[in-house]
This record gives structure tokens, sequence and C-alpha cells, in this order.
């Protein structure tokens, strides 16, 4: 099975550590990163989608993905 994830947080510090952690875990980049303005908050937003190849699990809706 191929596990899909958009991790997503304010164009901070934060965002590379949450992506970093990512990719620690065996999550490869899915696309390029994505930016975009939260003009209700006024901050920039990062967003980056990152898939793993898991073997022997089927999908169910109730995977917790950030834990594969």
């Amino acid at each position: 099975m191929r596990a899909y994830r958009f991790l997503t947080e304010d164009d901070t510090a934060a965002f590379c550590h949450k992506v970093t952690a990512a990719l620690a875990a065996g999550w490869e980049p899915w696309g390029p990163p994505t930016y975009a303005f939260d003009a209700k908050r006024g901050v920039m937003r990062c967003g980056q989608a990152v898939v793993k190849e898991v073997a022997g699990l089927d999908y169910d809706p109730g995977l917790r993905l950030g834990e594969l």
C-alpha cells in the first residue's frame, strides 16, 4: 500500500522540522512544496505532500498515518 500525507504549517522552522521528521521516518516527497498566504491570520503557510510504501498493510480509514 502507498500511504499519502499532506503536511502543513506556518512558514517557520516548525514546517522544516515536520517535513524532516517525516523524511527520517521513511516518507518521500511527492511533488514540490507549496506556499499560500493565510489572509485571515496574515501569515504564509507551507505544504508538502509525502508518500510511503507500507508492505503488508491494507487501507483503512482509521489508519494513523503519522504513525506509519
